[in-house]
């Protein structure tokens, strides 16, 4: 557990550690990761599945958008309990299983990668720690290079865990990572921006609830938002793609429920828009992190582009968009009387079955 006597300190270190995580992973993680993809691309694999819990879940969805739209191959998230607590065996020859954990020692994840690997599966573990069970236990072993994280809410593993894994999939399809270049200073000019983020953490100082949206690339975010919005600040987030929102949840959103919306430059963002609209007929109080038209449109938010992040391709805007959500979750803990360096309950292995 962290020992800083001043609360948050320890997370706002680890937020800011993320551009040189990022430049770490582009020069020293790309030997690794180009070796994977080759193991990978002899396989190669008719299925995909990502496991995880919690951020690193989230991180394994975010792949599987990858998977399917830069590799067109099929792609899941595993659910683990069919293993775990049904012992059910699976077909998983030909397939990959792609296994994410900040610290490879969750009991579930490990059951699930070793019965994955006996099913037939090529597995991989994408990790935090070299050293890991998980690590040991799968065929392929991926290194985040995140360095120790000691703040109970993870930051820096979970974007991390996103370059890593787009990375990967770029080079399995031929790719060198070039998308990636420009990500570790674009991030240095969005974490200069606290400033901003703090403004905004002021209308939510009070909230009991709250919404987050998005659709493609950018669900992943979403979901990252609500968690740790819920795991720092203890307000009721709830994360719903934009699609899923209209279905039924937009009949929760008022004028008493402020919405977050996440719409990157790209096919994602413009498939929000219609949402968007909605929303804001329904009298939401709407704030939106992405491009400047976006926001200059709906009115409040975080601009991504006036950070140098115009040029960026949306299948790594997910890496930039988290940023400043991670910033508004920590200062709306800390404006609520909170501790976000350790939430109650939480432990930083949380070992599931």
């Amino acid at each position: 557990m962290p020992t800083s006597l001043v609360p948050g300190s320890v997370m706002a270190r680890e937020i800011a550690a993320q551009p040189d995580g990022l430049a770490r992973i582009l020069d020293e993680g790309l030997g690794p990761i180009r070796a994977a993809a080759a193991a990978i691309r002899e396989l190669d694999p008719h299925f995909v599945l990502f496991t995880g819990r919690g951020t690193s879940d989230n991180a394994g969805l975010y792949a599987r958008y990858l998977t399917e739209v830069l590799l067109g191959v099929p792609a899941g998230l595993t659910s683990m309990s069919t293993t775990t607590a049904y012992r059910a065996r699976q077909r998983l020859t030909g397939c990959l299983v792609v296994t994410v954990s900040q610290s490879g020692g969750s009991p579930d994840l490990i059951a699930s990668a070793r019965q994955a690997r006996a099913d037939g599966a090529l597995t991989l573990a994408v990790t935090n720690n070299a050293e890991s069970v998980l690590a040991r236990e799968s065929d392929l072993h991926l290194d985040v290079l995140a360095g120790p994280e000691l703040a109970l809410p993870a930051t820096k593993t979970y974007t991390a865990e996103l370059l890593t894994l787009f990375l990967l999939v770029d080079h399995i399809r031929g790719g060198t990572g070039e998308a990636a270049r420009g990500l570790p200073g674009a991030a240095r000019e969005i974490l200069d921006r606290g400033a901003e983020v703090a403004a905004l953490a002021e209308r939510y100082r009070f909230a009991d609830r709250l919404v987050v949206t998005a659709r493609g690339y950018g669900y992943a975010t979403a979901l990252e938002a609500a968690l740790k919005i819920m795991e720092t600040s203890y307000i009721g987030a709830q994360a719903f793609s934009g699609a899923d929102l209209m279905h039924g949840p937009l009949a929760i959103v008022d004028q008493a429920w402020p919405v977050l919306a996440v719409s990157a430059d790209g096919a994602g963002g413009v498939a929000l828009r219609p949402v968007l609209d909605r929303l804001r007929s329904r009298g939401a109080d709407l704030c939106v992190v992405g491009g400047a038209e976006v926001v200059a449109a709906y009115g409040r938010g975080f601009v991504l582009a006036g950070a140098g992040a115009g040029a960026v391709a949306e299948e790594v805007s997910p890496i930039l968009e988290i940023l400043p959500l991670q910033m508004l979750a920590r200062e709306v803990a800390l404006g609520r009387g909170c501790d976000p360096d350790a939430p109650r309950a939480l432990a930083k292995v949380t070992e599931t079955s």
